[in-house]
C-alpha cells in the first residue's frame, strides 16, 4: 500500500523534523501510553506529543534489571531501559515526560525516571479506577493542571479557539480509525491486522496531519481495491499492550492461516471510539471523553464493562476465536483470564486461548503450536 510506504518514510525523517522544530522553539512532549492524556493539550500550545510505545527487545528488557525487579510488566520495565540507555532516540529528543498514572507499573515507571534521569522534567497524574462523578473530577483536575503546566512551559496560551482547532484534528484522527475498523466487519479481507497496527502505532510519533492524510489516502486504496474474500477463521485479539516492534503473536497468527479482524488493547491501539465536543466547556468535554466514554481497561473496577465491550466485538465482527496475549506480571489481565473464558463461553458458546509473553525469542515455539493447535481445532 502507497500509504504505508509514505508513513514508514515519515518514521524514518521523523527525527530530523523533530529536531528542526526543536530548534525553532518548539517543546517535544513524550508521554507514557495508555490512552489517558489528551494530545489534543499538547497541539493547542504548539508542542508536538510522541507517545513512549516502542518495546519487544529482550536486551532493552535486560537492562532495566539494573534499576527495577523482574516481577513487573515487560513493557513498563522496557520503558525504563529505554529511558535509561538512550538507546531509542525517541525517547531522548523530549523536553517533558508526561504520565497519567493508571496502575503500579505505571507507577514504578514513573518514580524510576523521576530518580534515575533527574535531567528529564516530568509531570504527573492520577487515573481512578472507577467511573462515577468524583473520579470525574479527580481526572479533569489533573488534565486542569496538566494544561496549566503545559502553558508555562511552552509559553503558549491555551485559548479555546486553539483548543478547538486541536480537538477538531483528533476528531478527524479518531474518525478515520473507526471507519477503517467498521470496514474490517465485512468478509473482505483488504484491511489486515499488521497494517491496521502499524497505523495505528505510526500515529503514535507522526505528525497529526500528515498522519490524518495518510489514513484517508489508505481508506481510497481499500475502497479503489479488489475485494476478494480471505479463507481462514476470524480472530479478536485482546490484552494490555501491543507495543511497536512486539510482532510476534501478529505474525504467528498469520501464518498459521487465522485473521485477525479486531483488536482490544488498552497500550498499543489508540483508542478510536469516541468523539470529544467541540461546543461548551472544552475541558470538561475532553475529561468526559478521555476518561468516561472511553472503554475502560482491565485494571478498573468492576471491570465488567470492558468484558461485555469484548463480548459485543465477537458478535458484531462474526469472530471465531479470541487470543489473549497478555504480559506477564500484569495482574489485572491475568485475573481476568481465568474467568472470562466462563464469560465467554456462556454468551457465544466460542472458547479463547490464552497467551503470555516476556518478549524472549524462546516462546515463539511453544507459542506457535498453541496457536496452530487452536486454528485448526477452529477450522474442523
Amino acid at each position: 500500500m502507497k500509504a504505508l510506504d509514505k508513513l514508514e518514510k515519515h518514521l524514518k525523517e521523523r527525527l530530523s523534523e523533530l529536531s528542526k522544530e526543536k530548534e525553532k522553539g518548539h517543546k517535544i512532549i513524550g508521554y507514557a501510553a495508555g490512552g489517558y492524556l489528551p494530545e489534543e493539550l499538547v497541539l493547542a500550545c504548539g508542542a508536538i506529543p510522541l507517545c513512549f510505545i516502542q518495546a519487544g527487545n529482550n536486551s532493552i528488557l535486560r537492562r532495566s534489571g539494573a534499576y527495577i525487579c523482574r516481577w513487573f510488566d515487560p513493557f513498563w520495565r522496557s520503558q525504563i531501559g529505554f529511558i535509561t540507555s538512550g538507546k531509542d532516540p525517541y525517547y531522548n529528543i523530549v523536553d517533558l515526560i508526561v504520565v497519567p498514572i493508571t496502575d503500579n507499573h505505571v507507577r514504578a515507571f514513573s518514580n524510576t525516571v523521576g530518580y534515575y534521569t533527574p535531567g528529564k522534567e516530568l509531570f504527573v497524574f492520577g487515573v481512578p479506577h472507577v467511573k462515577d462523578k468524583l473520579a470525574l473530577d479527580y481526572y479533569l483536575q489533573g488534565i486542569n493542571r496538566l494544561k496549566k503546566t503545559l502553558e508555562n512551559f511552552t509559553g503558549v496560551e491555551m485559548t479555546d479557539s486553539r483548543l478547538q482547532e486541536s480537538i477538531g484534528l483528533c476528531n478527524r484522527e479518531r474518525e478515520l480509525f473507526r471507519e477503517i475498523s467498521i470496514m474490517r466487519k465485512s468478509g473482505n479481507h483488504m484491511v489486515n491486522s499488521k497494517d491496521f497496527v502499524a497505523l495505528n502505532h505510526g500515529s503514535f510519533l507522526a505528525d497529526k496531519e500528515f498522519m490524518i492524510d495518510i489514513l484517508e489516502s489508505y481508506i481510497q486504496e481499500v475502497q479503489d481495491s479488489s475485494m476478494l474474500p480471505k479463507d481462514g477463521p476470524r480472530i479478536l485479539l485482546t490484552g494490555s499492550t501491543l507495543a511497536r516492534g512486539d510482532s510476534k503473536v501478529l505474525d504467528i497468527i498469520e501464518d498459521c492461516g487465522g485473521i485477525i479482524v479486531m483488536e482490544e488493547f488498552a497500550e498499543g491501539i489508540r483508542p478510536y471510539w469516541g468523539r470529544v465536543r467541540v461546543e461548551g466547556d472544552l475541558m470538561s468535554n475532553l475529561a468526559e471523553s478521555y476518561f468516561m466514554d472511553r472503554i475502560c481497561p482491565g485494571w478498573f473496577r468492576p471491570g465488567t464493562e470492558r468484558l461485555d465491550f469484548l463480548v459485543n466485538l465477537v458478535k458484531e465482527y462474526h469472530i471465531k476465536g479470541l487470543v489473549w496475549y497478555q504480559l506477564i506480571y500484569r495482574e489485572s489481565y491475568k485475573v481476568e483470564s481465568y474467568f472470562f473464558p466462563d464469560m465467554l463461553r456462556k454468551e457465544t458458546g466460542m472458547n479463547m486461548l490464552t497467551l503470555e509473553s516476556e518478549y524472549d525469542a524462546m516462546e515463539t515455539g511453544p507459542m506457535k503450536t498453541r496457536i496452530e493447535t487452536y486454528i485448526e481445532t477452529m477450522r474442523r
